[in-house]
């Protein structure tokens, strides 16, 4: 099963938490933090919302920032997804 977007919304994956330090000190399940940071896996078409023009700048495959409590969860032949507009999206990580 495929997730389609309509209008300005953006499917998105989290990314793994690191599971290691800088400093090598592996990190126990509870005390990794949820990360903020996740991948592009689809987006709408974009076009006419709320009556202004939204053109889509985000991609399949980046990795964008979000805010922490952004975007819908739902889940996906086992996999879980965030559902949320364009909008809710902070910066695209290079």
């Amino acid at each position: 099963m495929t997730i389609k977007p309509l209008a300005d919304r953006v499917v998105i994956k989290m990314l793994e938490a690191e599971e290691t330090t800088k400093g090598g000190i592996i990190l126990a399940p509870s005390a990794k933090e949820k990360p903020s940071i996740a991948e592009v896996v689809a987006v709408g078409p974009g076009g006419l919302v709320d009556g202004e023009k939204v053109e889509m700048y985000l991609k399949p495959g980046d990795h964008v920032l979000l805010a922490k409590y952004a975007g819908t969860e739902v889940k996906v032949d086992g996999e879980t997804y965030t559902i949320l507009r364009q909008g809710d999206v902070l910066a695209i990580v290079d």
